[in-house]
């Protein structure tokens, strides 16, 4: 069975990012449907599988990432408006029995991400 799974790393501090809200949406075409939101951890993770079982499944998604959000209760040095603020990653799944894990590397002036194991 497969399921979604993210991990948020503050590259700047060198931190797990605690506390990062994240909209999880299916995208069909132009449609963009909100499924859930959760929220990070201490450890920059989610408490359990944004997706599993049947309700994942082959598609485009896209995770919404609130980092500024994060980056201004830090205390970074940022501007305003943020650089980044939002950031969104839209990503396909191909296998859904396979475990996709998305995990996002940010600072308030870069992000990056790959798929994960």
């Amino acid at each position: 069975m497969g399921y979604l799974t993210t991990h948020v790393l503050d590259t700047s501090q060198g931190l797990p990012g605690k506390g990062i809200r994240i909209e999880v949406y299916r995208l069909e075409g132009e449609t963009r449907t909100l499924i859930k939101e959760v929220v990070t951890n201490s450890d920059g993770r989610c408490d359990e599988p944004i997706m599993e079982g049947d309700a994942f499944t082959v598609g485009q998604y896209e995770l919404v990432f609130h980092a500024g959000d994060y980056f201004r209760a830090q205390g970074s040095d940022m501007s305003e408006p943020a650089f980044l603020d939002v950031i969104p990653l839209r990503f396909g799944v191909a296998d859904a029995s396979q475990h996709y894990h998305v995990p996002l590397l940010a600072t308030p002036y870069s992000y990056s991400t790959y798929r994960g194991s």
